[in-house]
């Protein structure tokens, strides 16, 4: 059984299908799935965050009346953005699997290629010190990037 934050993730995106946009009230949506409005928040917060292509857009009052946004970039841009990660600020292992979920919805990567980089910018198979693994993702998903941007300017 899917836990409730993959079941309030679920219900925004189909929400968004056709426009991309949604206008909620978070303490509406608490009460409809029967949970506190900082559960909202997580699920905000983590599933919907600019790598992952949404924006949040929130207003103060009105029982918390949030805008959520799906952004519609192109393969180009998203990959131009992957592209100029600056290096020495590093890119988390949650952002990055972020990212390439991102590249899986925009059909840039498929599911199995996800994965296989997955598994190559995880913690576990970065052997560096803590604070070189950020830099190191980085600076793979800087070149993933780049030879995605090379062989489809070749096709």
């Amino acid at each position: 059984m899917a836990n409730i934050s993959d079941v309030i993730e679920r219900f925004l995106i189909e929400m968004m299908a056709e426009d991309n946009f949604v206008s909620i009230s978070r303490n509406e949506l608490a009460n409809y799935f029967s949970c506190a409005p900082s559960q909202i928040n997580y699920v905000l917060t983590t599933r919907f965050t600019p790598a992952r292509g949404f924006v949040i857009e929130s207003h103060r009052g009105g029982g918390g009346c949030i805008n959520l946004v799906r952004l519609k970039a192109d393969r180009h841009e998203l990959l131009e953005e992957l592209r100029n990660i600056p290096i020495r600020e590093g890119l988390s292992q949650s952002k990055a699997l972020q990212y390439l979920d991102r590249m899986i919805s925009e059909k840039i990567v498929s599911e199995r290629e996800a994965k296989i980089i997955s598994s190559m910018i995880a913690d576990k198979s970065l052997y560096a010190p803590a604070v070189a693994k950020d830099s190191l993702r980085a600076g793979i998903m800087s070149a993933l990037a780049t030879q995605l941007i090379k062989e489809k300017e070749g096709e």
